[in-house]
């Protein structure tokens, strides 16, 4: 398995990681905690030793899933914790809240849950824009003064905003969405983790199993799965995006013997200080990180890659349904 350093941190972690939102199953249509756990200690086993969370997965539920599942036969030393803060929830709605009080009682409640003295990456999960980002920083910071945290890391952040962080306490990665059909970063904040030395943690590396070769054209989601609500899956651009992933898996068979998921995650771990947060929920579905390591995409490929995007998703469509409100509720 691939490493890399988390910026100048002195962390150093698998450049796969395991994403537990959906085993948190909230937005998911729910999960099974025994065979969650089964896919957590699978992922350590095979070399993924970076497990992704936060509160908000499943309201604390997924950090409590990471921390049983790490908590036995010596694991918790072989992995590397990665978690977030700064998102508040009431009655199931989420909100933003970066504030210093809000954010030294997340990581006391992160802390249990995850059954650990420590944890190793931890990060502002949207920006809060009602919080000056020095208070957030600050705070953020003297965690990591206290030991309580080993690396400080934002997600969704623009360059701008990491500047305005970085003013005030040490940054050392970021967590973007980033898959071959959401490139958005590419114009900005790629260029920016490269030139400031962050590692870049790409959420949705096979944009939530769209990339992994298993939809169909009547593939359905039901209950509370997001994918309801993802443009991605939903009338007529779902049969160009399954067009497109059809075709990509075909070169990626004639051109390397893989599969388009294999195609996928190497891309992303090509571009850049990146690592690649791929979601499981079951220990079949690490099955494929074995044909990740030793091989790269040559630059003509990737030009191939582009063009059959373009051909069939001509106008790609962001994750931007995923923000939670920029405003917080009066009441908060």
């Amino acid at each position: 398995m691939e490493q890399i350093d988390i910026g100048s941190s002195g962390v150093k972690t698998s450049r796969i990681g395991l994403g537990t939102w959906a085993i948190g199953g909230w937005m998911w249509g729910g999960s099974d905690e025994a065979e969650a756990i089964a896919t957590i200690r699978t992922a350590v086993e095979r070399g993924v030793t970076l497990i992704d969370t936060a509160p908000v997965y499943g309201f604390g539920h997924s950090e409590e899933i990471v921390g049983k599942a790490l908590a036995e036969g010596g694991l918790r030393a072989k992995a590397q914790i990665a978690t977030k803060a700064g998102l508040a929830w009431v009655d199931g709605k989420v909100h933003r809240d970066s504030r210093a009080a809000r954010l030294r009682q997340e990581v006391e409640d992160s802390l249990r849950r995850l059954r650990t003295d420590v944890i190793d990456l931890y990060q502002i999960h949207w920006p809060d824009l009602e919080t000056p980002f020095d208070e957030t920083a600050r705070t953020l910071e003297e965690l990591r003064q206290a030991g309580k945290i080993r690396a400080i890391g934002v997600s969704n952040f623009s360059p701008a905003q990491m500047d305005a962080f970085r003013a005030h306490a040490p940054l050392h990665a970021v967590q973007p969405p980033y898959n071959l059909f959401e490139r958005d970063i590419e114009k900005d904040v790629l260029p920016y983790a490269a030139r400031s030395g962050l590692t870049v943690l790409s959420y949705g590396a096979i944009c939530r199993g769209l990339l992994s070769g298993r939809m169909r054209a009547d593939t359905t989601f039901t209950g509370d799965d997001l994918r309801k609500f993802d443009p991605k899956f939903t009338g007529e651009r779902f049969p160009r995006y399954l067009a497109a992933v059809a075709e990509l898996d075909t070169l990626a068979r004639e051109r390397f013997g893989k599969t388009v998921l294999a195609l996928a995650v190497r891309w992303v771990l090509d571009q850049g200080p990146t690592i690649a947060l791929w979601g499981a929920r079951r220990p079949d579905q690490l099955d494929p990180v074995g044909e990740i390591a030793g091989w790269t995409i040559d630059e003509a490929t990737k030009g191939e890659i582009d063009a059959i995007l373009a051909r069939h998703v001509p106008e790609p469509i962001a994750p931007t349904f995923m923000a939670p409100p920029a405003k917080r509720p009066l009441t908060a």
